[in-house]
């Protein structure tokens, strides 16, 4: 039997502060912002890789808690998984991975991201799970 296309599951974490503003990281490879998070290893419970990608892109730690949304990248096979997560410690930084870190209101969102990525931060500040597909860059 052949190995059909396989695909890769990611995490990423809407971390919300007490302004509405929320976290997001601008990539060092590709200079997009995006919310901070990355590819689940194989062997990585799916909580653990999430604070893990949080704390290696922002410098932060944090708690995550409820699914706020299920999406995939049709172009690309990912599925991603977003989470709210609270911020316990740390201070936000620049990383080897992110050249800049920091909370963005709903209409920077909108401004600095693709609405693919857009989306997943600001459907976590509605109630319930967000299942949507896009290309990558749009819906």
């Amino acid at each position: 039997m052949s190995e059909g296309p396989k695909h890769w599951v990611s995490v990423a974490g809407a971390v919300i502060d007490d302004q509405k503003r929320i976290l997001a990281i601008r990539r060092r490879d590709n200079n997009h912002w995006e919310p901070p998070g990355g590819i689940l290893e194989v062997e990585e419970e799916i909580r653990d890789g999430l604070i893990r990608e949080i704390r290696e892109e922002t410098g932060l730690e944090v708690s995550p808690g409820k699914l706020s949304g299920v999406y995939k990248n049709m172009t690309r096979g990912i599925i991603a998984l977003v989470f709210r997560c609270d911020l316990l410690r740390g201070e936000l930084q620049a990383t080897e991975e992110a050249e800049e870190a920091r909370f963005l209101t709903p209409f920077e969102i909108h401004e600095l991201m693709d609405e693919a990525y857009a989306c997943r931060l600001l459907d976590a500040l509605e109630p319930g799970v967000a299942i949507r597909s896009h290309d990558d860059v749009s819906l």
